[in-house]
């Protein structure tokens, strides 16, 4: 997460109000925004592989996956964030251009500086959707995929994924390759290997 902009504390309509004018992204957090910097080249590549691979899969359902600039707005916990990649499978959420608040997955593409917060105070707010059933955390530094899954009501079991494994989502009905996940990361280190 960046570091807190110079504004007023407001709540989470005011934000998304306020949200709508501003150029650049921004999450909310409990009172305070926070601008986001842009991503490694890495980090794109992965979120733009499980986005292309959801599209796909997804064509011709309700659900509908978003990429980047699609926020998750959180009532319960008084936050508004940016996941990486988001699914949506929800009537109400296709009425709303700027956010949506019945995710039923989210994914999260990890970067040092991030990682804390998407494992704790992050997935913490997202908890509190009930329609949320995955959350899942890509790290495309160490190629790893880290799975939470709702099971029931507040139960969330904790599956890390073996190299090779694919990502089951059963929520959605699909399923992802672990290389359709990291594609294009081998040529993405050669390239800075050489340099």
């Amino acid at each position: 997460m960046g570091e807190p902009t110079r504004k007023p504390a407001f709540t989470l309509q005011d934000f998304l109000a306020w949200d709508e004018t501003q150029p650049e992204r921004n999450e909310f957090f409990r009172g305070e925004v926070f601008a986001q910097a842009g991503a490694l080249r890495r980090h794109n590549v992965v979120a733009g592989n499980v986005f292309a691979a959801l599209h796909a899969r997804l064509r011709g359902t309700p659900c509908r996956p978003f990429v980047a600039d699609m926020k998750v707005a959180v009532d319960q916990a008084d936050c508004c964030f940016l996941p990486d990649v988001v699914v949506t499978c929800s009537e109400a959420d296709r009425r709303e251009e700027r956010f949506v608040r019945e995710p039923t997955l989210v994914v999260e593409v990890l970067s040092d500086s991030t990682a804390a917060f998407d494992r704790g105070e992050k997935f913490s707010a997202y908890r509190a959707l009930p329609s949320l059933k995955d959350y899942v955390l890509v790290d495309p530094q160490r190629q790893r995929i880290e799975v939470f899954r709702r099971s029931l009501g507040a139960t969330w079991l904790y599956q890390p994924l073996e190299p090779g494994e694919a990502l089951a989502l059963p929520s959605l009905g699909v399923e992802l390759t672990w290389q359709e996940v990291f594609d294009s990361l081998d040529d993405i280190e050669a390239v800075a290997s050489e340099g």
